[in-house]
């Protein structure tokens, strides 16, 4: 959030050039009107002049939508952005054709990217928020995948009694592991090493 307070002849001139300082359109501001002002006797005698103080609200899908749009270009990557928010997070889909650069091997350039973005947009933020990124339905795919992966690997654990050490995961990839396996009576999962190689344990419920 960025807030002026500015004087003016009126109270329209004072907003006026508080606008040009933020950068922002009338309809993007907040306006608090601190004195009216007044042209005094004679027009000029005991006149005061209007102040007020304009507000411009921390916008983080425009400040999302830019950063993305650059790292786009930067990249040379044609690509539409949709933007919608959560209940806890912005979750920001990709669309377009080849995205495969965006999304890279197992999801890491987007992961790369999204914590990029991340790191980006709540620098300008007074309140943090999370932005979570997407291409063509990968993180849907992903998850179901993962689900798929931690429902056969806890069967086997189950047949064999060993216990089962996972490549590393993001936070994000070992937590769909983990809420897979939740509600088995039969199996617990753990995660063990530090980031970036830390790894979901499966093993026998003791």
């Amino acid at each position: 959030m960025k807030e002026v307070e500015m004087a003016g002849k009126s109270v329209e001139e004072a907003v006026e050039a508080a606008l040009r300082v933020l950068g922002a359109g009338r309809e993007e501001v907040q306006v608090e009107v601190l004195e009216e002002g007044s042209k005094g006797l004679f027009g000029f005698l005991g006149s005061r002049q209007a102040r007020v103080r304009v507000i411009l609200p921390d916008n983080p899908e425009k400040l999302i939508k830019e950063f993305l749009e650059g790292v786009l270009k930067a990249m040379a990557v044609q690509a539409g952005i949709e933007i919608r928010r959560r209940e806890e997070y912005f979750l920001v889909s990709f669309h377009g054709r080849d995205l495969g650069v965006l999304i890279g091997r197992r999801g890491e350039t987007l992961n790369a990217l999204q914590y990029l973005t991340n790191l980006a947009v709540n620098r300008a933020l007074r309140d943090k928020v999370k932005v979570v990124l997407d291409a063509e339905g990968y993180r849907k795919r992903r998850e179901q995948a993962l689900v798929r992966l931690a429902k056969r690997l806890s069967e086997r654990v189950k047949r064999t009694g060993n216990r089962i050490v996972l490549e590393p995961m993001t936070p994000q990839d070992r937590r769909v592991i983990h809420t897979a396996l939740q509600n088995d009576s039969q199996v617990v999962t753990f995660s063990e090493g530090e980031e970036p190689n830390r790894k979901v344990v499966i093993s026998l419920r003791r």
